[in-house]
């Protein structure tokens, strides 16, 4: 088993998968290797796949995303450390969930950066809704990556492996230009202790905080900051393709999903109600 969870890893490291996947997939693949540990894995069915999959809704109600991933993890093995290219494609697939995005409101976004008033903090959430960042993306910005000339930032290394720039508005740079004078950052803009890169956790209760003092009554993560600004993009006349380059979308339909939520186009709609009263 260790061995073939060493070159799984390996495979993975060679390949350049993010540190994230790599952790989450050989995670999940231990976790399979241990379900049969008493079986050959060459020659395990895509039957027992499936089985193993269905074990894994009913005794530990895994998430429609989990169980994508679980599948994934199990056909890197399959398709690429053993190179079957064309087998264990008949794997029994969740159907997908079509939930919108959750947005704020300009004014609510405000409020939860008026709310913030530790200079740390409040660039941390002004950079993650003004340039629509994934959290794990603010987290590894460098100093060198704000570019004040072009009024840029470089995001290096995101999802997918993919480099890409997005907006760097006046206010956020002259707050952050604050923030350096005050906390001096070595190597990555936001830091721990020991110059160590900011924790995720930390992220999230910093915002966690500034809504709650904020008064807004909605659960709201650092995604949510990302979402909004892409809502908020689209609601004033900023082209969808814009917006996916932005966010590093490598699909259109990823970033098409925010016409659902927009109110650029419900707001020229007259309801018959108010007819009634007038």
């Amino acid at each position: 088993m260790e061995e073939n969870v060493k070159k799984y890893k390996d495979l993975l490291i060679q390949k350049r998968y993010s540190k994230n996947t790599i952790k989450t997939y050989c995670g999940y693949f231990q976790d399979f290797c241990n379900y049969f540990k008493n079986d050959n894995l060459k020659e395990i069915t895509t039957e027992n796949i499936n089985n193993y999959i269905l074990h894994l809704i009913k005794s530990k109600n895994i998430s429609i995303s989990q169980q994508n991933q679980r599948i994934n993890a199990i056909k890197f093995y399959f398709e690429k450390v053993l190179n079957r290219q064309k087998q264990f494609y008949n794997l029994h697939r969740p159907k997908k969930e079509h939930k919108l995005p959750k947005v704020l409101s300009k004014n609510e976004v405000k409020k939860i950066l008026d709310s913030s008033t530790n200079i740390k903090h409040k660039s941390i959430l002004m950079l993650i809704y003004s340039a629509g960042l994934r959290r794990s993306e603010l987290l590894n910005i460098r100093i060198s990556d704000i570019d004040s000339e072009r009024m840029v930032i470089n995001i290096r290394g995101a999802k997918g492996n993919k480099d890409r720039i997005s907006l760097l508005s006046n206010n956020t740079l002259n707050l952050l230009r604050e923030y350096y004078k005050e906390f001096k950052p070595v190597n990555y803009l936001f830091e721990g202790t020991d110059n160590r890169k900011y924790s995720p956790t930390s992220v999230s209760n910093i915002l966690k905080k500034a809504v709650a003092k904020a008064g807004i009554n909605k659960k709201v993560t650092p995604h949510v900051l990302r979402h909004s600004f892409a809502t908020h993009l689209l609601e004033q006349g900023t082209d969808l393709r814009y917006i996916q380059e932005l966010l590093g979308h490598s699909s259109s339909k990823t970033t098409e999903i925010y016409t659902h939520v927009s109110k650029r186009a419900i707001d020229k709609i007259k309801n018959p109600i108010d007819e009634f009263f007038e």
